[in-house]
Order: structure tokens, then C-alpha cells, then sequence
């Protein structure tokens, strides 16, 4: 038996194997004995709690997202001195990986270039995408569907969900190509993948050229396009971004929604393939498919959690925290909190209030490009269905039912497949 299912409480959730592969046992122990809890090898507290993680997510003036992609190690550079280190996070950012990043930005500067990527996200632009997403999917079907067979993952979810952003961001089409190769080629590093230190390589930098140019390009010679709006895009005092500053903006749509979006596409086909009754309620009624994707985000969030880092003094779940304290916010855990969500490891379609996950974040640093995630998932799913008759797991690549062997992501930080394959009947066109 895992020791994470005797012992929870002795687990290093950053370390083991067992809770990388398989986490819903410990998360639902903490949740019932332990919705904050400071675990003692590293001194992380670590949140399970609903209530208890929306209370971080709306207080950015106590913890700061600096350390958001980091990991449960964080070896100040300075000494803790007073109730308030920020100001000496922000004199010692580039210490933490990703500080280029507006996922690890704090107010004020966060308010600036939150703001930025909004006007790039509106509902308009997100409706004109929708067209792109159907007609993407239908291509990448055309090339799947007749072989019986395919790997999703790599098959259709990578091209698929660069491609979606690509269009978002008005990348012209015959760069689309240069993205697929710089950013779909091959296995990248997973973040989190059992390692105690981040990673603070910044896989997304090969982009900045890229929309560097095109910036300065668009800005010395506008056009009616959607890139030309990026160049031209100011604060929200007026003032113009520098070229590099839009251009982390537009490359962070790719790191942090392309990759998440992959990873909540398999696991709602892994369980659609595993559930033929429903997959077939599915395949009859289209309007059960977003019900389907906030229940499965709510189960299985594609990021188990993040960090935060306690700027003053405060308490959470009875705990006091120190400035400099390292928080985690379970995201995959919060969602089968029994206080917010009635039976929660039920999968339930009809879940009047499945949509209250945390999967997406709250508060200041939601995230904008959830709308975009739901719809490629949606648009994905419908047109699988509608192409087809039936979706399995294939069985010679997986093993029989009761003995599944999945192709996992081993992190403390995503979850999801490196590779799941399916077997597919096409359906006959009428």
C-alpha cells in the first residue's frame, strides 16, 4: 500500500512518486484533517482548503506571486528584517525564476500589463477565434480519423492549442508554421516534475525576437490587424509599453495557456473514452459538453497548485505566517472541498455549481485566458463526437481496463498525459 494512503501527514508531497501519479487520496485526507497545513521538511504551508485559498487569492498586498513558478525550496538572497519585505522582493526579482513573467507580477506593475492583455482577450476578439478553433479542428481530424487511430497528445492537442493562440494573437498564417517547430517539436522540461528547485530556464525567450520585431514592425507601419492593436496598446495611464514588454505578454500566452490546455483536453478524453454511456450522452446532447469540462476542472484540475510567498505578517487556518513563508495553493485539491462541493468525488454533468472551481485562480490573477481554454476544449470535443461513432482507449498501448498503465505527468505541479492513445470509429458523412 502507498504511504501517502497510511501516513499522509509524513508524505513529501513535493517528492513522491506514488502522490505525483495519484494525488486524490492525499488531497481528500488533508481536506478532512488538515485544510492548511505547514509540512515540516521544507516548512511550505500548503492549502487545500476552498475558503482558505480564496482568502490568499484576494489579498495580493500579503502574498506576493513572485515565487508563483517557483518551487517549495526559496533561498531568500536577503535577510528578513521588519513586518514588510516588498520592496526588497521587487530590488531582488531577478532572483526568481520567470521574473520577466506577468504570472509573477505584483501590483502595481501587474495592474499595468494585466491590462495590456486584457484589451488583447475581449469578448470580440475570442468570438472571431471561435470560427479559426472549428475549421482547426476539422483539419487536424481529417488527418486522424481515417487512420482508426491516433496519440492525442501530440496528434492533435499541441498543434491544435498553438495554433488557437496563434490566431488569437493574429500571428499571420505563414508564420503559424515557425510556431508549430519552435513550440510543438518535441517534449519540453515539466515544471515541478519532482524537482525541489525551479527550473529557471525560460523555454518561452526564443518568442521574444519574434514579437519583438513584429511590434516594431506594426508600430512603424500599422495595419488593420490584430497585431497592430498589440503594438499600439498603452497602460492604462497612457504611456507605451516597451517592445519587449508586449512581446513577454503575447509569449506568456503561449507558456501558460497552450500547455494547460493540452493537459485539461487528455484528461477529459481519457474519461470520455473510458465512460461509453457518457460519451454517448454527449454525443447527443451538445449542450452538456461545457457542464462536462467545468466538472472534470473541478475533479482533475490540469495544475495541482502554485506558489505564493507572505509578504507580512497574517494568519490563515489558525497558522501564523512570517514574511518569507512559502505558500502552495492546491488548486486540484480545492475542488473536492466537501464544505463547497456536495459529494465531491462524485463526477456529476449536472453539478449546478461545478463552475466555482478554482482551477482557473480568483482574484487579480485569473486566469484571462480561461474563455480561450473553454472554448478550444468545447469545440474539440463536440466535433470529435460528431465525427465519430465511438472513442476508446487503446488497449495495446494502456493494457485492459484493470490494468490501465498511463503515460503520466510526474510533478507536484500539473497534472495530466504525456501521451494517451486512442482507437476511433469514423462515422459515415450523410
Amino acid at each position: 500500500m502507498s504511504t501517502a494512503l497510511t501516513n499522509p501527514t509524513d508524505i513529501d508531497f513535493f517528492t513522491d512518486q506514488d502522490v505525483a501519479a495519484k494525488a486524490e487520496p492525499w488531497f481528500d485526507h488533508m481536506l478532512a484533517n488538515h485544510p492548511v497545513f505547514r509540512e515540516p521538511k521544507y516548512g511550505v504551508v500548503i492549502v487545500t482548503g476552498y475558503e482558505e485559498a480564496l482568502q490568499v487569492y484576494h489579498q495580493p498586498e500579503v502574498y506576493s506571486s513572485i515565487n508563483r513558478t517557483g518551487g517549495p525550496v526559496v533561498d531568500l538572497p536577503f535577510e528578513v528584517v521588519g513586518d514588510d519585505i516588498s520592496e526588497l522582493l521587487e530590488q531582488h526579482r531577478s532572483f526568481f525564476p520567470q521574473n520577466d513573467q506577468i504570472v509573477t507580477f505584483d501590483p502595481p506593475i501587474h495592474t499595468d500589463h494585466r491590462a495590456i492583455l486584457m484589451g488583447l482577450i475581449t469578448p470580440k476578439r475570442l468570438k472571431e477565434n471561435e470560427q479559426f478553433l472549428k475549421d482547426t479542428a476539422d483539419r487536424y481530424l481529417d488527418g486522424i480519423l481515417p487512420k482508426g487511430e491516433s496519440e492525442f497528445i501530440w496528434d492533435y492537442c499541441k498543434g491544435f492549442t498553438i495554433l488557437a493562440v496563434a490566431d488569437l494573437l493574429g500571428v499571420p498564417v505563414e508564420d503559424h508554421g515557425f510556431l508549430l517547430d519552435t513550440l510543438a517539436a518535441e517534449p519540453g522540461p515539466v515544471l515541478g516534475n519532482l524537482e525541489l528547485q525551479a527550473n529557471h530556464h525560460n523555454s518561452i525567450e526564443k518568442l521574444y525576437g519574434y514579437f519583438i520585431a513584429k511590434i516594431e514592425e506594426r508600430r512603424a507601419e500599422p495595419q488593420d490587424d490584430v497585431l497592430t492593436g498589440m503594438a499600439l496598446a498603452t497602460f492604462p495611464e497612457g504611456g507605451l509599453p516597451e517592445p519587449i514588454e508586449v512581446a513577454r505578454i503575447a509569449a506568456n500566452m503561449f507558456a501558460a495557456g497552450q500547455e494547460t490546455t493540452v493537459q485539461l483536453m487528455g484528461i477529459c478524453f481519457q474519461r470520455l473514452a473510458e465512460d461509453a454511456e457518457l460519451q454517448e450522452r454527449l454525443r447527443n446532447d451538445f449542450t452538456l459538453i461545457p457542464k462536462f469540462i467545468e466538472e472534470t476542472l473541478r475533479v482533475e484540475a490540469p495544475i495541482k497548485g502554485s506558489f505564493r510567498l507572505v509578504k507580512r505578517p497574517t494568519e490563515i487556518g489558525g497558522l501564523e505566517l512570517a514574511p518569507g513563508t512559502v505558500v502552495m495553493l492546491l488548486h486540484g485539491a480545492s475542488g473536492r472541498d466537501g464544505r463547497v462541493f456536495q459529494d465531491p468525488a462524485t463526477f456529476d454533468t449536472e453539478r449546478p455549481n461545478a463552475r466555482q472551481h478554482l482551477a482557473f485562480g480568483r482574484g487579480i490573477h485569473t486566469c484571462p485566458g480561461a474563455p480561450l481554454a473553454r472554448a478550444e476544449a468545447v469545440f474539440t470535443i463536440q466535433r470529435f463526437l460528431e465525427r465519430t461513432t465511438s472513442i476508446t482507449i487503446d488497449e495495446r498501448k494502456h493494457g485492459a481496463v484493470d490494468e490501465r498503465e498511463w503515460n503520466l505527468i510526474r510533478s507536484y505541479k500539473f497534472r495530466g498525459h504525456t501521451h494517451l492513445y486512442l482507437k476511433h470509429d469514423e462515422a459515415v458523412a450523410s
